[in-house]
């Protein structure tokens, strides 16, 4: 493992000078929450199974690195909070172990190997689940299991639920979740389910401000458990799970 990672509280990211908005060259260097959900107590005191996610991983948010990509950039921090795991739980001895890839590489990415226009780069178009699986699998080499689930309801209760308790047991990488009438991309560490229902643990990427710790976040409820009956009944939701299994060190 790096020595230089500390993963009990925060680490520092340098984005260095290639990253550029709006033509404005880029040179930040942010403080980023570690681990966020550790120390958020079960939604139940008596559950009849919960499944997190093994291993350490970065918050990614709205403007962490300087970008101001309010409104549309979701997806792609989802993206890279997954991509911090994957970088220090499948690939901590070699030169997999990087930053995770910018919002212009991540496009650019998107770009070369042919699923976007031209146009798409230093846009402000959004991602979902199924660019997310191609980013994933471009820069780690890690295929990811995409979910669809129909509905709200029984469906979204079930299936879904079912799905990441098999695919934290089996993977324990995070999973990117997103629909069309709740289009808000989501971070999900863990599912824990009760004779009355399941809890989904939301990594929330829309924050937008300087570093907290990840008690702050939890209180503010960027970091928090989240009923499925919560979600919206009328909404498709897709579930982009990293297939890790054969990869992952810290299983």
């Amino acid at each position: 493992m790096d020595t230089n990672v500390v993963f009990a509280g925060s680490e520092e990211i340098d984005w260095g000078g290639g990253r550029a908005e709006d033509g404005k060259t880029m040179n930040k260097t942010k403080t980023l929450s570690s681990n966020v959900h550790t120390g958020l107590p079960n939604p139940l005191t008596d559950p009849v199974k919960c499944s997190q996610i093994k291993g350490d991983y970065l918050y990614f948010h709205y403007g962490c690195d300087g970008h101001d990509d309010r409104g549309w950039g979701c997806g792609y921090r989802t993206v890279q909070t997954m991509a911090s795991w994957l970088s220090r739980n499948c690939f901590p001895l070699n030169d997999k172990h990087q930053a995770p890839p910018s919002l212009p590489e991540i496009q650019q990415a998107l770009v070369t190997m042919g699923d976007k226009p031209g146009s798409f780069s230093c846009s402000r178009e959004w991602i979902g689940t199924c660019e997310a699986s191609l980013v994933l699998d471009c820069f780690y080499d890690v295929p990811c299991k995409l979910v669809h689930v129909r509905g709200g309801g029984a469906e979204l209760e079930h299936v879904a639920v079912e799905e990441l308790h098999r695919h934290f047991e089996k993977h324990g990488s995070p999973v990117m979740m997103g629909g069309d009438r709740d289009n808000s991309s989501k971070g999900v560490v863990g599912v824990c389910t009760g004779d009355n229902g399941s809890y989904l643990l939301v990594v929330d990427p829309h924050y937008y401000g300087g570093p907290l710790e990840k008690t702050e976040l939890q209180k503010r409820g960027w970091v928090a458990w989240k009923r499925v009956s919560s979600l919206d009944q009328s909404s498709f939701y897709n579930l982009c799970m990293p297939q890790t299994a054969n990869k992952a060190v810290n299983k």
